[in-house]
């Protein structure tokens, strides 16, 4: 039988429903006030989670494989070795995101991915290639000449690592192998890698491997995403019930717990995500399922995940039908003691010091909040989450796409809206920036800003130079007349769960709309933030019923009682 929806109904949709509203919140209310705090995850979820297997012993020392005690003179020698056993690895590996960084939504038909794609943080990967491919499963892309069909470019060790082993920025993707003054000039060293000694002890992926990429992206530690930094790392129950580990009362789970992995294929995308996955819980290795992304909440807990029989857990389940479950259960980001980026202005850059030299300016917590090379920063930690329906589907602004210089342009645009069946009510970072623009074409410029040359931001401050060389690489026309833009850019936060004490709670959504957390998101019924006059009257006089009843009901049963006992 169908749930009751009655709670997303508006009083458009007619008085008796909303009488029926109220009766269903009232009976919800009595039933919580009488029993324990809010209901906890299904029982049958706890138990899978105890479960869980912990990371096996392989049945490979990898140590005593002849193949692997080097000398190697770069990683891709590496690679060799390692496919001498490991044949399809590389193709496989070659044929997904990680490799490519290249994705055509499949809703939109937009071409996307990490090459092409712009943001709002370091805006384009194009002419910065050395730089930003230090996150590249590969060893050597700098420029558009890299061999995407050269098997020994990819970098086995970047994922399997259990240690000693770092990608610095600027030497696109490969790693020393040797003492490296880098960036030439600079006086500044790194320390070579030990290739043979990595090679020998690699293992499963982990939250540090997956980490040292996904953590950092946008230029340091939690700056992109705000749901995921290296606190995760040594995430506490608080933290992420899932990631903390096992002996600090957490689930132990790995990044490849959630995104698991099929022939490298990791499930789960930011670009085309699922936003809504109304079914039961899936069965690992059930074929009925093909198709379902492994990496929504609702593939182990299922779109009914509140189990203790009340009328409040019946209440809380309908909520799936609007709600994702993200909205209850992270009720802030950025809550691991690192900050993370709330927005980014781009059009301060290049203030120089009296001597000319770059400058950084710190807060009273010693986070850098301006940098001659970025601009100035607005830092946000234990941050509220912004409301938005979502469905799934996203639309980027491109360099192919026109902009309208006098409004907000919108980077991506999360779709979906109340009458949509697949839409939910989803928790977003809503990060702001001010970035470059031709002022003649009226596109969004990527910046030439990291690879040393005498046409690197970064290097010489020189703003027309440092477009001119990014409009060249990206194949665009650049007018010479540029200026700067209010940008805004979502993403999806849906790390960081918190354990069920600190959900969310009821009256930070039924609340007046000035302290709702949903504030006036449209097409949702709150009671406790909306009214209606006449659903208003109803309601009470639904309550007075009700209350008519029980002592009609109680005077019932005393004169019954009276009787009988004259009776006898």
């Amino acid at each position: 039988m169908a749930q009751p929806r009655q709670w997303v109904e508006g009083p458009r949709r007619g008085l008796i429903r909303g009488v029926g509203t109220l009766m269903w919140v009232f009976a919800s209310m009595a039933s919580a006030w009488a029993s324990s705090p809010l209901p906890q995850v299904g029982a049958t979820a706890q138990e899978a989670l105890a479960k869980a297997p912990g990371p096996g012993k392989s049945t490979a020392d990898h140590s005593k494989f002849k193949e692997l005690q080097g000398p190697f003179k770069n990683g891709s020698e590496v690679t060799k070795a390692c496919l001498s056993c490991h044949t399809e690895a590389a193709k496989q590996v070659m044929n997904t995101r990680h490799w490519t960084w290249e994705y055509t939504n499949p809703d939109t038909g937009q071409k996307l991915g990490k090459k092409t794609m712009l943001n709002s943080f370091c805006i384009g990967d194009r002419s910065n290639e050395a730089f930003c491919q230090s996150c590249h499963v590969g060893y050597g892309w700098k420029d558009d000449k890299f061999d995407f069909h050269a098997e020994s470019k990819v970098d086995c060790l970047v994922c399997h690592h259990t240690g000693g082993y770092k990608k610095p920025a600027g030497m696109a993707g490969e790693v020393p192998t040797e003492r490296t003054e880098l960036p030439p000039g600079s006086g500044k060293f790194i320390d070579p890698v030990d290739l043979a000694m990595v090679a020998r002890h690699i293992g499963k992926t982990s939250t540090a491997t997956c980490g040292s990429c996904h953590y950092n992206g946008g230029g340091g530690d939690g700056v992109k995403h705000g749901d995921l930094d290296s606190s995760l790392d040594r995430a506490t129950p608080e933290l992420d019930v899932h990631m903390a580990s096992k002996a600090s009362g957490g689930a132990g789970f790995t990044c490849a717990t959630c995104h698991q992995a099929d022939g490298h294929q990791i499930a789960g995308s930011r670009i085309s995500m699922t936003a809504a996955d109304p079914h039961g819980p899936i069965l690992r290795g059930d074929t009925v399922h093909a198709g379902r992304n492994a990496a929504t909440c609702q593939s182990c807990h299922g779109d009914k995940p509140h189990k203790q029989p009340s009328l409040a857990v019946g209440l809380l389940n309908n909520h799936t039908s609007k709600l994702a479950c993200q909205s209850c259960h992270i009720p802030s980001f950025a809550r691991g003691g690192i900050t993370t980026k709330m927005g980014w202005d781009w059009s301060t850059a290049g203030r120089l010091s009296p001597q000319g030299k770059p400058i950084q300016v710190k807060d009273d917590k010693g986070h850098v909040i301006y940098d001659s090379k970025k601009g100035d920063f607005r830092l946000g930690e234990n941050v509220v989450p912004d409301y938005v329906w979502f469905n799934g589907k996203v639309t980027y602004t491109t360099q192919e796409d026109k902009i309208d210089p006098t409004r907000v342009v919108k980077i991506n645009t999360f779709h979906g809206s109340p009458e949509d069946p697949d839409a939910r009510i989803w928790p977003v970072k809503r990060f702001e920036g001010q970035q470059p623009y031709d002022k003649q074409h009226l596109q969004l410029l990527v910046p030439h800003t990291a690879t040393p040359d005498d046409t690197a931001f970064w290097f010489n401050f020189d703003w027309p130079k440092a477009l001119k060389a990014g409009a060249e690489a990206t194949g665009k026309p650049f007018s010479g007349d540029y200026g700067f833009v209010k940008t805004e850019m979502l993403w999806p936060i849906t790390h960081m769960v918190a354990p069920a004490k600190d959900v969310v709670a009821c009256a930070s959504c039924h609340t007046n709309a000035a302290q709702s957390r949903l504030g006036d998101l449209p097409g949702v019924y709150l009671p406790g933030r909306d009214h209606h006059p006449w659903i208003d009257r109803l309601g009470w006089l639904a309550v007075l019923g009700a209350a008519a009843g029980v002592l009609v009901h109680a005077l019932a049963r005393v004169m019954n009682r009276i009787r009988d006992g004259k009776g006898h």
